[in-house]
């Protein structure tokens, strides 16, 4: 087979985004930070539908100050795209900390190991 078929960097990717997933579910963003680039970005549109957001440190800070430990909530990695050293991926999430959303990732594959640069979400009302 001439063509590779990305099995590897898909389940690299995943394990970057479990460790977001579990550092949700702990709120601790210990766990998480090193699936983040320092370079990283996180942004959504506020409830006065402006932009809010900036550098990673704000995920981080909110997960370490404003998350509780949701052992029981639920995500799942719904979409891993792959074109050679780019990704995207989307994960659902519901409970985290009794928040409901969707996040989406641009990954990158830098040195060898990927690491997110850039993350969108989209929280949902709870039901």
């Amino acid at each position: 087979m001439s063509q590779p078929t990305y099995v590897q960097d898909y389940q690299a990717i995943s394990e970057v985004l479990n460790k977001y997933i579990e550092g949700c579910k702990q709120a601790k963003s210990s766990i998480m930070k090193s699936a983040f680039s320092p370079q990283a970005t996180m942004y959504s549109v506020g409830p006065d539908g402006k932009l809010t957001g900036g550098a990673i440190p704000i995920l981080f800070e909110g997960i370490d100050k404003d998350f509780r430990p949701s052992p029981d909530a639920k995500a799942a990695i719904t979409r891993i795209e792959i074109v050679g050293t780019a990704a995207s991926a989307r994960i659902d999430a519901n409970g985290m900390s009794g928040i409901s959303f969707t996040d989406f990732f641009h990954l990158l594959k830098v040195d060898g190991q990927w690491t997110v640069v850039s993350k969108i979400f989209q929280a949902h009302v709870a039901p």
